[in-house]
């Protein structure tokens, strides 16, 4: 059986990066920071249901290029709109753990809009009354079990992150080649 691998000039890979689409879960709700972004930073980027997470990345066909057709990555980003839905999403265990589960078959990262969120999980500074050893221990034994990793970032920061988590990983994946 032949083998074709593309590798891409410097060149080649600029023009396929600079058509990244990022992909948008139709379910995701109280993101219009983030499509805001995406919009006023040009870009691109399709709604769709997504199985795992809320937003990914794709490459359109490029024939010109050897792609003959559309490049969907399986890395996916589960966003979480603050540290309350955060807590609420561990606390509902199974329900939590089957979608990390899902998520294990993708590089996969969790951001949580909340830049202090890190300090409100150990000072308990959340809605719930889950004790915060109990709960950082649960991220924690999450984030091994399932190889992912949570960001707490300012939700003004939210769009860019995304963009440039899926654009470098893009790359990484393109520089390699594709088989």
């Amino acid at each position: 059986m032949n083998t074709i691998h593309y590798k891409f000039t410097d060149k080649e890979l600029k023009t396929l990066l600079d058509s990244l689409v990022i992909i948008v879960d139709t379910r995701e709700q109280k993101n219009q920071h983030i499509l805001e972004y995406f919009r006023k930073k040009n870009v691109p980027f399709k709604l769709r249901t997504m199985k795992t997470g809320d937003y990914s990345a794709m490459i359109p066909a490029n024939t010109e290029l050897g792609l003959t057709r559309d490049l969907y990555f399986s890395a996916a980003i589960e966003r979480k709109n603050g540290i309350d839905e955060l807590v609420e999403s561990i606390k509902d265990r199974s329900r939590f753990e089957n979608e990390l589960i899902r998520s294990t078959k993708h590089p996969f990262r969790m951001i949580v809009e909340d830049l202090q969120g890190y300090e409100k999980i150990l000072t308990g500074n959340y809605r719930s009354k889950y004790e915060p050893k109990s709960l950082l221990g649960s991220l924690k034994t999450f984030e091994n079990r399932y190889n992912f990793t949570t960001v707490f970032l300012d939700p003004k920061t939210s769009g860019n992150y995304i963009l440039h988590h899926f654009l470098y990983f893009a790359r990484e994946q393109l520089k390699g080649g594709i088989n």
